[in-house]
């Protein structure tokens, strides 16, 4: 067992989901992550490199920094002043004139503060510009009901749509959510929204009959009369809305992965209301329904065993 202080705990966006990393006495796969996660931010590369040189390095000029990271005197200059607008670098008033880095926590908590406020100002022109979009002269277009189909890709996107799913719910919604899928519902917060809706809607969820779904359960404080554990085998999660909207969650990999790979598989999803698949998906459900038991009903199964 590695030592905690040896290990760096990172996001890695590809795979959507947290690793730890084993700290480089090169510091190279440190740099390369945190150069990784900086881009993420909004930081071009080049501007990744002009901050990370001057945080390692402390005051320098420019043409010492166009230098160290061969980068041409002009282009230099003008990252310069672009990270400083940005407010992570600072000029010191010296002759010659020299830059110097705000540290890398207070950078972070700037960057992530200046994409905060532009969400802000986005949620903001959204009334204007709906508004706006309505004062326009509509073409009168008769909308007959279509059955459609969405992709979708990545946890997020996918918690997204589930919540929006939830949302639009008005009278029952049926959940199969098998272990890896339920801890994704969980962690994105879907269980607590879920939650709330009790006595609300009609809610009939199903969960793998294994500890670490009833340890989810446990840890969201769902009533244990309120779910049943089914056995199954390489099921994906689905959920149905008032048996009209259909949400299908699987994992994407690459069919030549190793086992052991499963882990960077990503998670990937089809929306539809095409009645068909819905009505196959809902009797699916109801075949699981028929063989689930509470955790009474299993743990009295297991006990006379």
């Amino acid at each position: 067992m590695e030592k905690t202080d040896d290990l760096i705990k990172i996001y890695d966006e590809k795979n959507e989901s947290w690793k730890f990393v084993k700290r480089d006495k090169s510091y190279s796969k440190q740099l390369s992550t945190i150069e990784e996660t900086l881009s993420r931010f909004g930081l071009l590369k080049n501007e990744i490199k002009v901050y990370l040189y001057l945080a390692r390095t402390g005051e320098k000029k420019a043409g010492e920094i166009a230098e160290a990271i061969s980068l041409h005197r002009t282009e230099t200059y003008r990252i310069l002043r672009d990270l400083e607008k940005k407010g992570i670098l600072f000029s010191v008033f010296e002759k010659p004139l020299k830059f110097t880095a705000v540290p890398l926590d207070k950078a972070i908590d700037l960057l992530v503060g200046a994409q905060k406020m532009k969400i802000k100002l986005l949620e903001k022109e959204k009334a204007g510009l709906v508004e706006l979009w309505l004062s326009l002269p509509q073409p009168k277009i008769e909308k007959p009901k279509k059955e459609l189909f969405q992709m979708l890709q990545g946890e997020q996107q996918v918690a997204l749509k589930a919540d929006e799913l939830l949302k639009k719910t008005e009278k029952e919604i049926q959940i199969f959510a098998p272990d890896d899928y339920l801890a994704q519902l969980y962690y994105s917060d879907f269980t607590d929204k879920l939650k709330k809706k009790l006595g609300k809607l009609d809610i009939t969820l199903l969960i793998d009959n294994s500890p670490k779904s009833v340890f989810f359960m446990e840890q969201i404080q769902w009533p244990k009369h309120k779910y049943r554990m089914v056995k199954t085998q390489n099921l994906p999660c689905f959920m149905i809305s008032d048996r009209k909207e259909l949400l299908i969650a699987f994992q994407e990999g690459n069919s030549s992965k190793h086992v052991s790979d499963k882990k960077k598989d990503r998670t990937a999803a089809i929306w539809t209301n095409y009645n068909a698949f819905v009505w196959t998906l809902q009797m699916l459900f109801s075949k699981l329904l028929e063989t689930g038991k509470t955790t009474h009903e299993a743990y009295t199964r297991v006990q006379s065993q």
